[in-house]
């Protein structure tokens, strides 16, 4: 028997353009690091958790990228995301997961807090540094 490890609702965080029924899969390279094609595909329970992801998407595209983030539903088994769960948090407190299996979309959500100027520099700051050291790791 597979332990419930949260039950949702689930979001995705991104820039692609996606439809009610589309699904969104593992297989394409890392956000972070360009070099990682990565074997999961990720989430979170938290739809500010998403909309963060969706704006980091934003700004590490060339171009006038619009951040968005889905309602989705995970169509097989999922766990804690290591990237973030234990290795740097106790726990699950980003309610963050990852699946090797598709996602279904289910729908658009439009509102979620948003970074303000200062939080997103930031993470421009934070994001130069992590793909500047060759030491950063993601557990793919």
């Amino acid at each position: 028997m597979t332990e419930v490890l949260d039950e949702g609702p689930f979001f995705h965080g991104t820039i692609a353009d996606l439809r009610v029924g589309d699904f969104l899969t593992a297989g394409f390279r890392s956000n972070y690091r360009s070099d990682v094609v990565m074997n999961h595909i990720y989430f979170t329970a938290l739809v500010d958790g998403a909309g963060l992801a969706a704006e980091i998407a934003a700004e590490l595209t060339k171009g006038n990228a619009a951040p968005r983030v889905y309602a989705i539903e995970p169509t097989g088994a999922f766990e804690n995301d290591p990237n973030v769960t234990d290795k740097k948090f106790p726990g699950n407190p980003t309610r963050s997961y990852r699946s090797s299996a598709p996602l279904k979309v289910l729908g658009e959500i439009t509102h979620w807090t948003r970074l303000t100027p200062e939080a997103l520099q930031m993470w421009r700051e934070r994001l130069a540094a992590l793909r500047s050291d060759e030491r950063a790791e993601i557990i793919n």
